[in-house]
This record gives C-alpha cells, sequence and structure tokens, in this order.
C-alpha cells in the first residue's frame, strides 16, 4: 500500500513539473530573443499606448472640438478604424518590398505627421460642425494615421515571422499582441490627469511625443546589422544559410502575387468572414465603451471612464501569453471555437443593467476569449503565407476586419442616441435592450465556426 502511495505521489510531482516546463519555457524561449525582436515589442507597446490613448477619446474629441453629434462622431470613428484595415489590404505588401525596418520608419512619420495635424485641428480653426474647417483639418489628420498603420502591423507581424523559429514563433505572436495591449491600458493611467489638467488635445500632444519616441526606438534598436544578426541566429538554429531573396521583375510579382491571392481559397474566406459578429465587440470597446461608462453610470465609473475602457488592454497583456503556453498544443481551430464562444457570452452580463459587478464581469470573461483567439488567428494567418507575401497575406486576413468596423460605426450612434443618450439621467436610458442585441450578433460567430468544423478541418492547416 506504501509504495502505491509513494507511486501515485512520484506520477503527481511528474504531472506538476510537466506542467510548470510547458508553462515555462515557451517564456524562456522568447526571453532569449533577439535585439531586433525586442525592437519590434517595444515600438509594438508604445504604439499601443498612443492608438488605443487616441481611439478611446476620439468620438469624445469630436463631439467637445468639433461639434460633431454621437452618430457622425461615430462615422468619424469607423472612417479611422475601418479606414486602418483597408490601408492593410492596399499597403501592407510594402513591407514586402522595402523591407522591415524602413517600412516601420515610413509608417511612423506618416502617423506622426496625423496625429499632429488632429491635435491642432480645433485650435487652427474657430468653425465647428460637420464639415466645417476643423473637421475637414482633423480628417486629413486621420488620413496621414490611417496610411502610417496600414504599412506599420502588417510590417510588424512579418518581422515576428522573420526573427522567430517553429520552437518561439508562437510565443513570438502573443507576447507582441500583449504588449500592444499593455500599451492600450497604460491610457487609462496617464490620460485621466492629463485630460482633467489641459483637456483632450493636451492628452493628445503627449501622444505625439510618444509616436516620436516610437521613431527613435526604431531607428536606433532595429538596426540594419540587428535584423542582419537575427536572421543569421534563426538560420544557425536550423543549421541553413540564410536565403538569398530571387530578384523577380515586376511582372512576375504580380502574377506570383495573384496565383497564391489567399481569397481563392473558400475556406480561408469563411473563416474570416464568419469572425466579423464577435469582432463587433472589439469595434465597441471605442464606439460603445467610452459613452457607456459615461453616461450610464455615475461616480468613480464616470469620473474615470477610461481606465474601464482600457482594462481590456491590461488583462489582455496577462492573460494572452498564459494561455499561449497553456494551449500551445492544442488545435488552432478548436481554439477558434472555444475562444470567440467565451467572447461573444458575456455581453449578456451587460444585459442585467448597468453595475460595476457585471461590468468587470464582461471585460474580464471577454478579455479570456479575446486571448484564446486572437493571437492563434494573426499567427495562422502569417504562417499560411508563401514566402515574401506575409505583409499581403495579413492586409487581406484583416478584411472582414475593415467591414466590421464599417458596419458596426454606422449602427453605433443610433443605438447610443436611443438606448444610451447624453443628458439623460441613468435611470431613463435602456442599455439592457442595446447590449442584449449585440451579445445576440457576437453569438453569431461562434456558431458559425461549430457548424462548419468538418468542412473547415478537412483543409485547415496550421503548425499551431
Amino acid at each position: 500500500m506504501p509504495d502505491e502511495i509513494n507511486s501515485s505521489d512520484a506520477e503527481k510531482q511528474n504531472v506538476i513539473r510537466y506542467t510548470i516546463t510547458e508553462v515555462t519555457q515557451p517564456f524562456k524561449d522568447l526571453f532569449k530573443a533577439s535585439r531586433a525582436l525586442w525592437g519590434i515589442n517595444i515600438s509594438y507597446l508604445l504604439e499601443g499606448l498612443t492608438y488605443f490613448g487616441v481611439v478611446g477619446l476620439l468620438g469624445i474629441f469630436f463631439n467637445q472640438y468639433t461639434g460633431l453629434n454621437d452618430i457622425d462622431a461615430g462615422h468619424m470613428l469607423g472612417v479611422l478604424t475601418a479606414g486602418i484595415t483597408l490601408s492593410m489590404l492596399i499597403f501592407g505588401a510594402t513591407v514586402d518590398i522595402v523591407g522591415v525596418r524602413k517600412s516601420l520608419l515610413i509608417a511612423l512619420f506618416l502617423m506622426l505627421i496625423g496625429r499632429v495635424t488632429l491635435t491642432l485641428s480645433p485650435s487652427i480653426f474657430g468653425t465647428t460642425g460637420l464639415w466645417s474647417s476643423a473637421h475637414i483639418m482633423a480628417m486629413l489628420g486621420l488620413l496621414g494615421i490611417i496610411l502610417g498603420y496600414g504599412i506599420y502591423q502588417p510590417a510588424c507581424y512579418a518581422a515576428v515571422k522573420q526573427f522567430t523559429d517553429e520552437k518561439s514563433s508562437a510565443m513570438g505572436y502573443a507576447m507582441l499582441y500583449a504588449l500592444m495591449n499593455l500599451g492600450g491600458f497604460l491610457p487609462g493611467l496617464i490620460s485621466p490627469p492629463i485630460r482633467k489638467s489641459f483637456g483632450i488635445s493636451g492628452v493628445f500632444w503627449v501622444y505625439v511625443v510618444l509616436t516620436v519616441a516610437g521613431m527613435a526606438v526604431i531607428a536606433f534598436v532595429l538596426t540594419n546589422k540587428a535584423i542582419k544578426d537575427a536572421v543569421k541566429n534563426i538560420s544557425d538554429k536550423k543549421d541553413e544559410k540564410p536565403e538569398e531573396e530571387a530578384e523577380m521583375t515586376f511582372k512576375e510579382k504580380m502574377a506570383y502575387y495573384m496565383k497564391n491571392f489567399p481569397l481563392k481559397d473558400k475556406r480561408f474566406l469563411y473563416f474570416i468572414f464568419i469572425l466579423i459578429p464577435v469582432q463587433t465587440l472589439f469595434a465597441h470597446n471605442w464606439l460603445t465603451l467610452p459613452q457607456y461608462c459615461s453616461r450610464a453610470f455615475t461616480g468613480i465609473v464616470s469620473d474615470n471612464f477610461e481606465f474601464f475602457v482600457n482594462f481590456n488592454p491590461i488583462l489582455i497583456f496577462i492573460f494572452t501569453p498564459m494561455v499561449a503556453a497553456l494551449t500551445i498544443k492544442t488545435n488552432a481551430y478548436k481554439m477558434m471555437i472555444a475562444g470567440t464562444l467565451v467572447m461573444a457570452s458575456p455581453t449578456f452580463l451587460l444585459a442585467l443593467g448597468p453595475n460595476i459587478y457585471t461590468l468587470f464581469g464582461f471585460l474580464i470573461i471577454m478579455t479570456i476569449g479575446e486571448a484564446m483567439w486572437q493571437p492563434r488567428f494573426l499567427q495562422w494567418v502569417a504562417e499560411i503565407a508563401p514566402k515574401g507575401m506575409t505583409g499581403i497575406y495579413m492586409g487581406i486576413g484583416q478584411f472582414p476586419w475593415f467591414l466590421t468596423k464599417v458596419v458596426t460605426s454606422l449602427y453605433s450612434g443610433w443605438f447610443l442616441m436611443n438606448y444610451c443618450p447624453a443628458g439623460v439621467k441613468p435611470e431613463q436610458m435602456h442599455t439592457e435592450t442595446m447590449w442584449l442585441i449585440y451579445g445576440f450578433i457576437a453569438i453569431i460567430s461562434p456558431s458559425g465556426l461549430f457548424l462548419a468544423r468538418k468542412w473547415m478541418m478537412k483543409g485547415f492547416k496550421t503548425k499551431a
């Protein structure tokens, strides 16, 4: 009997030891990463802070500084967020043509010009309202951000593919996503005191400075030597020489692109478009949550709404690497079904009415679901891309996200004006109905993925 007990204890210890190793090893591999990969990570952290910080205040900025109503302000957010995704579709191939470092410097320069123009728009022109001079100048600022970000994100994910191997790639993508979201949380701490002292334009100037800092990181950390060393290190691990890029004429390159165009694959098409309903919850993070938290609540939530709007990113920073480490060997499609279901379900908590506990429940459970599926999706798109086409695949893979942002921005303002209007007491609102409808929309994605699982699994191939 004692021998059996000792044997059982030994087995338990082995299981615990194996589990700890499985969780910690990916982190160890990542922290041994090259200087080039860490340059990408630091840049993405700063850009996450800046991007989420601007987007979280942009609707209210257009309300207060440009004189737009909720519907028109929502349209402007749609122009920015959907424009970025469309820009990735068009300019995602930039990294395939000019390389990672040049692409990132070009992208950040364009975003710097755009953010300066956006911040200056209300102070240069005194007129406000739809199509006023201030509004037009603000839109020119958005254009710069759109063009820059359309190059920036595909370049970052192409860099992760270039600077990691099979052993470290899953954690590399997850960590990049997590660090961006850590940056996305920081506005909740930085923004309120600056906004209360200097207004939203004061906050935007801080983000202009951070954009300059991001350019400095790329210029001085992600050097050409750092890139060569990273590529050589990956090649040495594979015991092979770095491949020389074959020169192709423009005509040959276009023929190659058309031959490998991802939209020819029906499974790929279904896969990326069925995710639109659950992705509407991402769009509501900036289209609905800022107004919902500031209008439907009183006290600590309404006074510090940026914290709650940006609470999701800090949770993503915590959960994403953990989930990636624990599920690194799990089938990607099954993770997509489970993750989208977990993400969509807590929307029904908000249908119970404005309450700080249901708000936290929504944010926490939704974030766990996001951590389960979103990095896997990005990794999958990058890994199935043929050689030299990661940028365009990232752009095409994001096209439904473009549609999500457009469609959601078209109706979110109407829902706010009817169910969560400004200038109305919280008890006179009907936010429960709004979130119930949004919950039914989001649940379509896991349902569609589940129903198509047999068809999808036949040709669904990914390393993860």
